[in-house]
């Protein structure tokens, strides 16, 4: 998310501002499990020499990132860079583009995690109509340590320091994982009567 909002705000690799962003708050929900795909490249390392590579990618995922600050005039400045970016935001690498415009919603007066257990429910039709026998579906959320301090926290390096390509650099953040439940809107109460079922029949 770092890198996307940089880029969307018009931050080259290099740019001082980018160290900044890490005083946003993130929460990330996983609104939908994807599948791991590995796919195998041949590149050229050197002149003349060519080597296999992996690529390792998620398809059919839908995550919600929410970031807060208590600058709103900086919230206004990454909506506005969101919606009309300055230089292509990706997810991951380069060719993996959105769909899309981007959906972006703001809420007031809450934090990131409480604005992702009030959001309803993002993952696909299909995906939702596949679980149709769950009334409620819990939901992973990941987010800063400080926005749930009363949980234990892991250390993840991803705390953006550097996208420098010849001096790229993460440092580490501690983080929380959390639940939360949402409505399924395709669940279908099911009940078997096969004494009803004879008598309608007679």
């Amino acid at each position: 998310m770092i890198g996307m909002i940089a880029a969307a705000l018009g931050y080259r690799r290099d740019d001082v501002r980018i160290k900044e962003l890490n005083d946003l708050s993130f929460a990330v929900r996983v609104d939908q499990v994807g599948q791991p795909l590995t796919d195998f490249q041949t590149v050229e390392w050197k002149q003349g020499v060519r080597k296999l590579t992996h690529r390792d990618y998620l398809q059919d995922a839908v995550f919600v990132a929410a970031i807060g600050s208590s600058d709103s005039a900086q919230i206004n400045r990454i909506h506005a860079a969101l919606t009309h970016p300055r230089f292509q935001i990706f997810l991951g690498r380069r060719a993996n583009v959105p769909a899309g415009v981007l959906k972006v919603h703001e809420f007031i007066d809450t934090t990131p995690v409480e604005a992702l257990r009030t959001l309803k429910w993002q993952a696909s039709d299909w995906y939702q109509k596949r679980q149709s026998q769950a009334k409620t579906i819990p939901l992973d959320i990941v987010a800063d340590a400080n926005l749930l301090e009363q949980f234990s926290n892991t250390m993840v390096k991803d705390q953006a320091v550097s996208f420098d390509q010849r001096n790229r650099r993460f440092g580490f953040r501690p983080v929380v994982t959390t639940q939360v439940t949402v409505t399924n809107p395709y669940f279908q109460a099911t009940t078997h009567d096969p004494i009803g079922m004879l008598e309608r029949r007679n």
